[in-house]
């Protein structure tokens, strides 16, 4: 893992896919294209059709980026086309940072063609420096991407490095001193001001004072160089910050065996177990990161709905997760490292103990839940809760069931007393046709489904107004009229909750009635 230590020194390596479009469709293409053949990629720029991004058959051919598709084409007849998409790049750049975790954890994108790592700390790993960088160009070189990577004492001197060096012999800051004056990173402009001043190197504008430097040709110059020199060092910003709750192991041979990789997993439970009792913390989410040779990546998240540290739950919700995957986890030509992630940890609160000094869940249900949130997919296992409405349909309101675990607590009606809501809600309500003796009195009889029953007991009206100070969702209005609502009985024992919709003359000519509930 990248040293925390601010004193030591700072180590950096860059990396920089200058045909990142055409690596991706070869990727996706395979053999189909010829790496020989030019090939660009277009969009429309000011009106006429540019070339964006190019193969390096097509920079050898002489062409460049920001050249019309016309004139392009007069210099290489035989020049493949396709369209320029920045997202497919930015998904495969991200996808290639992901393989970049493998050797340190401060890992930083730089769109749209460029990846940094920080490896201070993390070169020992490698064996040094040298063979991390050789083992990362080895490793895009095995996935046929083309990179080009310089390591430096500042993410600028590595980033202009990479882009710009040409691998002089004589040290880092002789390197630098050899760079064009557009590794400065500056607007055209000014850059075009330094050449026609003379100043075509890094070393030659370092040969100038810096305020004659700042006068002439800006303060953002001089800013430029003093970062690039590590004169004005700044850390990257990495994707994520540094995991504390990471825990790898490494294979000096690839295993190809799915159930020694399972092993190991439930072998780094038992390590994030120990870091999360000496923290007093317990996990909620969980991520297994498998690492193939061929540097395809394979990830499985379990979620707990209660913070947990109990190894042998949580391997049994990865267990859980592998029978449910559609693609099942292949390991190729092997796995060269297994990983094991505490995504989300939480304050473990303290259990009640029984008689027997066994503890005691605070919801004994919690297991079930995140069996059955791992099986079903986590969104799709739901709960309801109490929500504060007036409206009897719009009284509970689902949630994800893992992030409210406890149970949630409802009205319950007085000892000895009948409920006061039925225990089965119809959504919508179902339409009735009522006798009473008045228009706006109790039902007498009632028809639902074509049966017509008589009401022998009657509880109500329980009157309910619309909710005024929310907006209406009915063009009609309808949702504004006023509810009574009755508790019936009829004569087979049966118990209802009916209601009329509307106050009789006043909100409407003739309420209709509907039927919400059934008691038990």
């Amino acid at each position: 893992m990248a040293s925390s230590d601010p004193a030591a020194p700072r180590r950096f390596l860059a990396l920089w896919f200058p045909f990142l479009p055409s690596d991706r469709l070869w990727l996706a293409q395979g053999h189909g294209l010829s790496p020989e053949a030019p090939l660009a990629f277009v969009e429309k720029q000011r009106g006429a059709m540019r070339l964006v991004s190019l193969n390096r058959a097509a920079v050898e051919a002489g062409l460049a980026p920001g050249l019309g598709l016309a004139d392009a084409r007069a210099i290489v007849p035989e020049l493949a086309i396709h369209h320029h998409d920045p997202v497919a790049d930015a998904e495969l750049l991200d996808r290639l940072a992901d393989r970049c975790t493998r050797y340190t954890p401060m890992v930083a994108v730089e769109p749209p063609d460029g990846i940094m790592l920080d490896i201070t700390g993390s070169t020992h790993l490698a064996g040094g420096e040298g063979p991390l960088v050789q083992a990362v160009q080895g490793h895009f070189a095995d996935w046929r991407i083309t990179v080009r990577l310089a390591p430096g004492s500042s993410a600028e001197a590595a980033h202009a490095l990479a882009r710009f060096g040409h691998g002089e012999a004589g040290g880092e800051q002789v390197a630098i001193r050899a760079l064009p004056v557009a590794a400065l990173a500056l607007d055209p402009e000014s850059e075009l001001a330094l050449r026609r001043a003379g100043l075509k190197t890094v070393g030659d504008v370092l040969d100038r004072p810096r305020k004659v430097i700042a006068a002439r040709f800006g303060p953002a110059s001089v800013y430029r160089l003093e970062r690039l020199v590590g004169a004005s060092a700044k850390p990257i910003v990495p994707r994520s910050p540094a995991p504390r709750h990471r825990f790898r192991r490494r294979f000096a041979e690839p295993i190809a065996s799915h159930d020694y990789a399972i092993g190991i997993v439930r072998e780094l439970l038992a390590e994030a177990n120990l870091r999360l009792v000496e923290e007093d913390l317990g996990g909620r989410a969980f991520e297994a990161r498998f690492s193939r040779v061929d540097g395809l990546v394979r990830h499985l998240r379990v979620e707990t709905g209660l913070p947990t540290r109990d190894e042998a739950a949580i391997a049994r919700l990865f267990d859980e997760r592998l029978d449910s995957l559609a693609d099942p986890l292949d390991p190729g030509f092997g796995f060269d490292s297994v990983e094991l992630e505490v995504l989300q940890v939480q304050s473990l609160k303290p259990s009640q103990e029984d008689i027997e000094g066994e503890a005691r869940s605070d919801s004994p249900l919690a297991g079930m839940l995140d069996i059955l949130a791992t099986r079903l997919g986590r969104n799709r296992l739901l709960r309801f809760g109490p929500n504060d409405s007036y409206i009897p349909e719009n009284g509970q309101i689902p949630s994800v069931a893992l992030d409210t675990p406890e149970a949630c607590i409802w009205p319950r009606p007085q000892v000895g007393e009948p409920p006061v809501r039925p225990l089965h809600l119809f959504d919508p309500p179902q339409r009735i046709t009522v006798i009473s003796e008045v228009p706006d009195g109790a039902p007498r009889r009632f028809r639902w489904r074509r049966r017509l029953h008589d009401v022998v007991r009657q509880e109500g009206p329980e009157r309910i107004a619309a909710e005024w100070w929310k907006g209406s969702d009915d063009p009609l209005g309808r949702d504004r009229l006023t509810r009574d609502y009755y508790r019936i009985e009829d004569s087979d024992g049966r118990r209802y909750w009916v209601f009329r919709h509307g106050l009789h003359a006043r909100e409407v000519a003739s309420p209709e009635w509907y039927l919400h509930g059934l008691f038990a």
